[in-house]
């Protein structure tokens, strides 16, 4: 799952890899569960002949699409997508054919963030807000499995790059 060395500079070692928790799967496998059900009952109940023949081939291919569309493609995006953090910067990469990235250099991260909600502390992830000083403003990478672990390890490293502010213990003022 780790980024490839191809994509690494020289001197720059992964801290971080990682993909969005299971979680994120478990929608297109109840509608999977719900597609099979359907066609199944629609090939069931089908009448006898050219009718059902014609119902038959309808229920493939609206099943085909379905599948398509609501399990292969989450499947594929969810293990396609990573996202890692280097001694040197944070990268998204997501796609099997076209691919997409992004790439933010550690020293313009101005924040780094967690949220826990109910249903994620009970699947131990959490969503990561990364605040950079681009335009696009911070990166929210949700359901991280071990969210809180992963924050820590990029604190870290933020800290011990110099570029990022240690807060606790300060008051409002940062003094």
């Amino acid at each position: 799952m780790a980024i490839p060395a191809k994509y690494l500079n020289q001197g720059e070692t992964v801290l971080v890899s990682t993909r969005t928790h299971v979680k994120a799967l478990f929608r297109p496998v109840l509608i999977l569960v719900l597609l099979i059900a359907v066609a199944v009952a629609a090939l069931v109940f089908s009448p006898d002949g050219t009718t059902g023949t014609v119902t038959n081939g309808v229920v493939g291919v609206v099943f085909l699409v379905a599948f398509v569309w609501w399990v292969l493609r989450p499947f594929v995006a969810w293990l396609t997508t990573t996202y890692t953090f280097t001694n040197r910067r944070f990268i998204t990469r997501t796609g099997f054919i076209a691919t997409e990235g992004r790439s933010i250099p550690l020293n313009r991260i101005s924040g780094i963030d967690f949220e826990i909600d109910l249903t994620d502390r009970l699947f131990g992830c959490g969503t990561l807000v990364v605040t950079d000083a681009s335009v696009g403003g911070a990166e929210r990478v949700h359901d991280i499995p071990d969210v809180e672990a992963v924050h820590l390890l990029v604190a870290e490293e933020l800290h011990r790059m110099g570029g990022f502010a240690d807060q606790r213990g300060r008051g409002d003022d940062g003094a």
